[in-house]
This record gives C-alpha cells, sequence and structure tokens, in this order.
C-alpha cells in the first residue's frame, strides 16, 4: 500500500475515533450539578396575605437606610426606625425569635431549633441601600423613596436590593410562628447595616457567631437570582453563587515635580502614571474554562442541545472555543477571569499647573484561584521600571470566597426548591460583586448566593439604577420559597 494511502487511512481512522469520542461523550453528557428531585421532600408553602407584603415592602421602602460613601452623612435614625418598624410589623417572628442588635446596628435573630443536633441554617440580608444619583430623581417613574405600589409592583430604591428579601424573610417566619410552626432546626437571620458600604455589620456578626461554635449547614444570601431570558437557552434559569470573586482597588501614585505647565519636565507625572495604567491595562489576566463560571455552561448545556451541548462535553477538546465565545459578552467574560478596570484619576487641579502627583485607581475582580497578592506581584512585575508607587486603597484587598459544594445537602434543598417543581433548570455561578456572605467563611459548610425572583438580562440594570423595583408576581415566590425552606429544612 503507497505511503499516502496508508497516511490517509490512518487519518481517516483518527477522525472517525474523535468524533465517536465526542459522539458518545454528548449523549451521555450529564452535569455534576444535576440533582435528583425525587429524593427532596418538600413542604407545600404556608400562605402569606400578599396585599399585606406588599404594602409592608412599601413601608420599609420609605425608610431611607441609605448608606453614603462617608458613613458621617448616614442618618442613623432611619436605622433604629426599622428595627422598630420591624417589631412592630412581625409581632409572631418576633415572639418565637430572639433579637441582638450589635452596636453598629446590624441584626441578629435566632429562633432556636428543639434538636441541638441539627446545624443550623442562616439567611441573610441587608438593610441599607445605595443613594440614588443626584438630579436623576426626575428619570424615576415613581419617587424613589415613595415605596408605591403601582403597574403591579413596588417601586423604590431598596425594593430588590435588599429590601425585598429582608421583608419576605420576616413575611414568611411571621406566617410560620403565627401557625404554631416550631423549628427542630435552629434558623438565624443576619441582617448588615452597611453591606454597601463595607459590611462591618457582617463582619462583627460571623464574629458573634464563630465565638458562640456556630457551623451553620449552609448560609443564604443575595447574589444571583432566576434569569428569565438566559442567553444560552432564552428561557428561565435558576442561577445559585457558588462563591464570589475577590476585591481589591490598586492606588498608583506617580510621584513629580510640580511648577508651571510652560516649563514641563522631559518626562511628568502624568505621562509616567499613564504608562503604568497601560502597562497594567495591557496585561489582562488570561480566561479560563474553569471553577462556577464554566460549571454554569455545563449546566446549562444539555437544555440547550446542539453545538453547545457538545462543546460542554468535550471540554478537553473544546474549550479555547468556548473561552473564545463567552469572552465577547463582558458580564460572562467576567466569569472566567480577574477583572482590570481602571475607575479615577486625579492630576493637578488647574489646566496649567503640573502635578506634584499623579494618582489612578485600579479596581480588580478576583477570581477564584487567585489572590490578592498574585495580582499586586503582577502589577509590580509590568510597570517595573516606572517611577511609580503601588498600594492598596484603605491598606486592605479582599480574597475570592471559597466556592461552595454544588452535591452538598444544602445545595440539594436550595436547588429543589430554586427549580420551582423541576420546571427550571437550575445552575451554579459566580458571583461577579460583592454581598456580606463573603464574611460567612467559616460559620457554614457552604455559602450561597440567590433570590428567588425572576428577572430578565435587561431589568438587572434597575439594581443600584433608575427605576428599582419588586414585582408583585417576585414577592409571592420569595414568601413561597422561605415558608418552604424554613419549613422543609427546619422543620
Amino acid at each position: 500500500m503507497k505511503t499516502w494511502m496508508k497516511v490517509a487511512l490512518t487519518t481517516v481512522g483518527a477522525v472517525a475515533l474523535l468524533g465517536g469520542v465526542v459522539a458518545v461523550r454528548t449523549a451521555t453528557f450529564k452535569p455534576a450539578t444535576q440533582v435528583d428531585l425525587s429524593a427532596v421532600k418538600l413542604v407545600e408553602a404556608t400562605p402569606v396575605n400578599q396585599a399585606n407584603a406588599a404594602l409592608h415592602l412599601s413601608e420599609a421602602v420609605q425608610i431611607q437606610t441609605v448608606s453614603h460613601q462617608d458613613k458621617a452623612d448616614n442618618d442613623w435614625a432611619q436605622w433604629d426606625k426599622l428595627h422598630a418598624w420591624l417589631a412592630a410589623t412581625y409581632p409572631a417572628a418576633h415572639a418565637a425569635m430572639t433579637r441582638e442588635i450589635l452596636p453598629n446596628k446590624a441584626l441578629v435573630y435566632t429562633w432556636t431549633g428543639s434538636d441541638p443536633t441539627l446545624a443550623p441554617i442562616i439567611l441573610m440580608a441587608h438593610q441599607d441601600v445605595v443613594p440614588v444619583t443626584e438630579g436623576t430623581e426626575g428619570d424615576w417613574k415613581h419617587a424613589p423613596f415613595a415605596g408605591e405600589i403601582a403597574e403591579g409592583a413596588v417601586w423604590g430604591r431598596g425594593s430588590v436590593d435588599d429590601k425585598g428579601t429582608l421583608v419576605m424573610m420576616f413575611e414568611a417566619a411571621d406566617a410560620l410562628a403565627a401557625k404554631g410552626f416550631k423549628p427542630k432546626r435552629t434558623v438565624i437571620f443576619v441582617s448588615g447595616q452597611d453591606e454597601e458600604a463595607g459590611g462591618t455589620g457582617a463582619r462583627a456578626a460571623a464574629a458573634l457567631l464563630k465565638s458562640r461554635g456556630v457551623k451553620a449547614l449552609f448560609v443564604l444570601d443575595e447574589g444571583m437570582a432566576v434569569v428569565q431570558d438566559f442567553p444560552m437557552v432564552g428561557r428561565p434559569v435558576a442561577v445559585i453563587g457558588l462563591g464570589e470573586k475577590g476585591y481589591a482597588t490598586l492606588k498608583i501614585v506617580a510621584p513629580s515635580t510640580g511648577g508651571h505647565s510652560s516649563a514641563p519636565p522631559k518626562s511628568t507625572g502624568v505621562e509616567t502614571l499613564s504608562k503604568a495604567v497601560l502597562a497594567i491595562t495591557s496585561h489582562p489576566f488570561p480566561m479560563k474554562f474553569e471553577g462556577p463560571g464554566a460549571d454554569m455552561i455545563r449546566a446549562v448545556a444539555p437544555h440547550a442541545g446542539g453545538m453547545v451541548k457538545m462543546a460542554a462535553a468535550n471540554t478537553w477538546l473544546f474549550s479555547p472555543l468556548l473561552v473564545s465565545v463567552l469572552g465577547k459578552s463582558p458580564a460572562s467574560a467576567a466569569t472566567l477571569h480577574t477583572t482590570i478596570a481602571p475607575t479615577m484619576l486625579k492630576g493637578s487641579p488647574k489646566e496649567n499647573v503640573l502635578p506634584q502627583d499623579a494618582t489612578a485607581w485600579i479596581n480588580y475582580r478576583i477570581a477564584p484561584g487567585q489572590t490578592a497578592q498574585d495580582v499586586m506581584d503582577r502589577a509590580r512585575e509590568v510597570t517595573k521600571g516606572l517611577d511609580v508607587k503601588l498600594a492598596w486603597e484603605g491598606g486592605r484587598a479582599i480574597d475570592p470566597s471559597p466556592v461552595s459544594s454544588s452535591s452538598s445537602e444544602g445545595w440539594t434543598w436550595l436547588a429543589a426548591l430554586a427549580s420551582e417543581g423541576g420546571t427550571i433548570p437550575v445552575a451554579p455561578g459566580l458571583v461577579t460583586a460583592g454581598t456580606d456572605s463573603r464574611y460567612m467563611t467559616g460559620v457554614a459548610q457552604d455559602v450561597y448566593r440567590f433570590a428567588p425572583i425572576h428577572v430578565s438580562t435587561n431589568e438587572f440594570g434597575m439594581i443600584h439604577g433608575t427605576n428599582e423595583h419588586m414585582s408583585l408576581e417576585n414577592l409571592k415566590r420569595m414568601t413561597d420559597f422561605y415558608t418552604r425552606l424554613i419549613a422543609s429544612v427546619a422543620g
């Protein structure tokens, strides 16, 4: 047989074998996070008066617990008002639970279970909201702190982030307590007062629980939701955050000789600073198809079918293609690597004055598997030879949280509930922002981030933006979810 024919036949055979392997792996592909719903016993939802729930969220929105950048600008009396309102509005829950108000106004509620051998669960929602951007008040369809109930929703700052969750947690607890429910497993509510400005309340609550030796089955906080129009499938997908990225802001200072701009030196501080910023941003962290972001794609792929399923089932072959496709979207790209975002610059206070130093701030969201030290080391390496000083803004950086299990008992409970009776696919995910739950590492076996609301990709912009609102349908979903969660897991 001629050599060229042997080569051709060998090539054909190799391609056929490769195709067969790909086909078999695709046909038998099942994501590791798939839950056997038949093995999970969930109780029915406890009825909650939905008109009252909407009215209560409206009242909570009107209490302006706004976290400003400078905490000295906060009106702390609003937090006291919120605490009094919670006690007055939910008498059954407050009779059943022990309330602790920490010195910084964080709240810890404990609903003691009858069986101390069962690990407790911790449910979280923060009290504070972000300010409304000055000058945009007139862009709101309904005044941002009026709490109007209109067009099938409760409108206002915090209606979604995060008073919606806080209020619906108490609606659920109050309904269950009024019905006579007594948990076997202890249930703990933690509500930080400053999630939007550092999370000192959550840190204090975590320290308190650690001092008591609490080791919870799981923590559930905000972070992800049911995405109504999940891009790969065009249908609802419940995404539960297994972890969140680290947070750090690098401050770069380029010292310089000040003076008059009419006689500039050969190299100015602004020029040196620009070179440093470009050196850092021109060396991005590579995207890798790994971690919770990749697991989300694997979990959704069977529902997408076709090429998506084939690629996810054979990442040994197609991971470069998946990275290339996902990298085209900033949101999906952010789940696959550490991001670098220059956000602020400072130079001279006047256009004809040379600054004595020029400063830039670069915000990093650090992916699991890397640390703040890795980021700093990389920044120092690429700016070597430039006259700049590098330091973390505020003197600290936050490493990524540990990645929680997608096969544990806690995951199984939450995935079963989030699936809404098996009608919605459930996928793990990575929270690219930060939540109070990051401080609960060491307090629980697993920390999850999910709110049982349906939100379209376009609607995510209202969070911290204009026209924030919680639909009445989502209020119903939340009260159903929390009554079932507490009664099923702790009952």
